[in-house]
């Protein structure tokens, strides 16, 4: 044993959405021996770097928290930053989570060691910590990406990322750029419009958008969800459903898929009465191919007089702003870049090892692989949460979260039980994986646009190929799936 080394049954890496509901479920199957470790000074994850205004979720609030601890008086249909970091924390007071939470700690290596048969975890080059199981909640969207822009270490304005958003920088009657119009952009743009001076929006791609229709909940129906819970399950079971069906829209050539666009294009229209305006903002590509967006505002925000749409490609970056792909030299006085996020590289600069001695990034190198999206051959007691090939353009990402999380407790009881490690066999991970890839045939996510979902390759390696009820059904532990080691 290396003097200092805290050891654990299973360790959590990350405070997010998926690390707390791990350790949440731990609890819950009276399993107190795991921490979760966090870089950052709190938990929240993505919601916790995520401090831009206007930053909401677009998926219902009835379905984007835990069946086992409803979100019971979430004041709105499509909750805030604010009111989703309250929920977590909730969530951790709880189920006694901060007990097991080391913040600021950042783990540059994983190892797992085949003698002693757990994982070894090193914090600045140094072993901080040992367990049996490892669960990466790292998550797909944790490392912001601001493209590699020439001249733009030269420019002499403001620039941040919008997950990395600069509260001291005071936009008000500043000439500003957005770098990006998707998922952040069309929730901050509304908000930050009406205080700048100008606001010029840069447009690589148009997106495909659908209307919000936000609901804000009243206190009668907040009492009667909390004295009545079973009304809130029937919401979320109904949302469920709903967004179920919404999957057909993603696949296709289906008549789904056309009512989707007809939606869009119906909300585009009565929201932009400038023709010119409207066509700039109609996606040249199919509907699903792309994430798919909410917003009732981005619209009209684009509309307004010292707002501007442009789909100038961007040159490079000189001392006072941006020029645009004809030469033109546009000045700004701030920068922002909603550029999305390095989804690719699911363990970040994180460094895993296996059995084999293998370098995680070496075996992804190709793209992001993993049985169910949990396990890897070669990775004992590593189970991934919110892997490769699980993310959702339809419904809750957080019921995939359950649901994978239910399965590595299975996983974690079975092994313990029986004193053992367990690996995912070689035959059961291609299988599946193939599976997966051959079924993105029909889906718009493998169509001809490029997006976060695929690699450089053209391959899909972000998104699940079927429904969540496919998913639940395909995740159930099956002992026979795994070698024993």
């Amino acid at each position: 044993m290396i003097e200092n080394t805290q050891h654990f049954n299973t360790l959590i890496l990350g405070a997010g959405f998926g690390g707390l509901g791990m350790g949440a479920q731990l609890v819950r199957n009276d399993d107190e021996d795991f921490v979760i470790i966090e870089r950052s000074g709190d938990i929240g994850g993505v919601w916790l770097d995520n401090a831009y205004p206007g930053a909401a979720c677009d998926t219902e609030a009835h379905l984007y928290c835990y069946s086992f601890y409803p979100h019971l008086r979430v004041s709105r249909m499509y909750a805030g930053r604010d009111e989703l970091l309250g929920y977590m924390n909730r969530l951790a007071d709880t189920y006694g989570l901060r007990t097991h939470l080391h913040v600021n700690q950042e783990i540059s290596e994983a190892r797992w060691d085949g003698t002693a048969g757990l994982w070894r975890f090193k914090v600045n080059g140094e072993e901080r910590y040992a367990a049996k199981f490892f669960v990466p909640a790292w998550g797909q969207l944790n490392k912001p990406s601001i493209p590699s822009f020439e001249g733009l270490d030269a420019y002499r304005g403001k620039f941040f990322h919008s997950a990395r958003w600069d509260a001291s920088v005071d936009l008000a009657g500043k000439d500003v750029a957005s770098v990006g119009n998707a998922a952040s952009a069309v929730q901050y743009v509304p908000e930050i419009a009406p205080g700048v001076s100008h606001l010029t929006v840069f447009q690589r791609s148009a997106n495909w958008i659908m209307p919000r229709n936000q609901q804000v909940f009243t206190p009668e129906q907040l009492d009667a969800f909390e004295a009545q819970p079973a009304t809130f399950e029937a919401s979320r079971k109904h949302l469920h459903e709903f967004r179920e069906i919404g999957f057909r829209r993603t696949q296709t050539g289906s008549s789904d898929q056309e009512e989707g666009k007809r939606i869009a294009i119906e909300h585009l229209t009565r929201q932009v009465s400038d023709p010119a305006l409207r066509a700039r903002l109609t996606p040249d590509y199919e509907f699903g191919c792309k994430r798919i967006l909410r917003s009732d505002d981005f619209y009209p925000a684009l509309s307004r007089s010292n707002v501007t749409l442009e789909v100038r490609p961007i040159l490079r970056f000189d001392e006072n702003g941006i020029v645009t792909a004809d030469g033109e030299a546009l000045a700004f006085d701030v920068v922002i870049f909603g550029t999305g996020f390095a989804s690719q590289a699911f363990q970040g600069d994180l460094a895993v090892y296996g059995s084999a001695g293998a370098a995680l990034s070496s075996v992804w190198e190709e793209g992001a692989e993993a049985y169910l999206g949990m396990t890897v051959p070669d990775f004992p007691n590593m189970f991934v949460v919110y892997g490769p090939n699980t993310n959702l353009n339809h419904n809750s990402i957080i019921t995939m979260l359950e649901i994978q999380q239910g399965y590595i407790i299975d996983a974690i009881k079975a092994a313990s039980r029986d004193h053992a490690a367990v690996v995912v066999k070689p035959g059961v991970f291609r299988a599946f994986n193939d599976k997966v890839q051959a079924d993105m045939g029909t889906s718009a996510f493998s169509s001809g646009c490029s997006s976060w979902y695929k690699n450089k390759a053209g391959k899909v390696i972000n998104n699940w190929s079927g429904t969540v009820d496919q998913y639940r059904a395909a995740a159930q532990w099956c002992a026979a799936d795994y070698h024993w080691l």
